[in-house]
């Protein structure tokens, strides 16, 4: 192999890799990112659905699992009276939420960097659970592999 392919071949696997036994960090949440909070009557109209979205994006997962993450928070918006706007949030989302994207708010923004889209093990789910902000509810598929594990001793 030459060597200039080598180490375009390294570079590849190193940021396309998915890392193992990283450490999780601590939650943290900006709100809508780089969008409103809510409207200009009503300032955090959908804070709450943005805050479900950051944890779930803080946790990560599998990529049907960020498609229903971004899909509940499209719905919640939506139901807070703002369906054109529910839209246009989804399509930011899908945009701008890439785990390959190098920010604070991609799809797994608790773990390190080019973890890309990987199954949770039951230990990293423990690690979510005990991390999960207090004011938002687990999302289903946590809850149910929650229930799949076996109890710790």
């Amino acid at each position: 192999m030459h060597h200039r392919h080598r180490r375009v071949l390294i570079l590849l696997l190193f940021f396309y890799l998915p890392a193992q036994a990283a450490e999780l960090l601590p939650f943290t949440s900006d709100g809508c990112s780089m969008f409103p909070n809510g409207s200009i009557q009503q300032q955090d109209l959908w804070l709450d659905c943005c805050r479900a979205h950051d944890a779930a994006y803080w946790a990560g997962g599998t990529l049907d699992q960020r498609n229903s993450a971004d899909q509940a928070l499209r719905s919640c918006v939506a139901s807070k009276g703002e369906n054109t706007l529910s839209w246009l949030m989804l399509a930011g989302v899908n945009l701008g939420g890439s785990p390959f994207w190098p920010t604070t708010f991609r799809w797994g923004y608790g773990w390190p960097y080019s973890r890309g889209y990987q199954a949770l093990s039951s230990t990293e789910i423990r690690d979510i659970k005990e991390g999960w902000p207090k004011d938002v509810p687990l999302p289903t598929y946590l809850q149910q592999a929650l229930k799949q594990m076996p109890k710790m001793p």
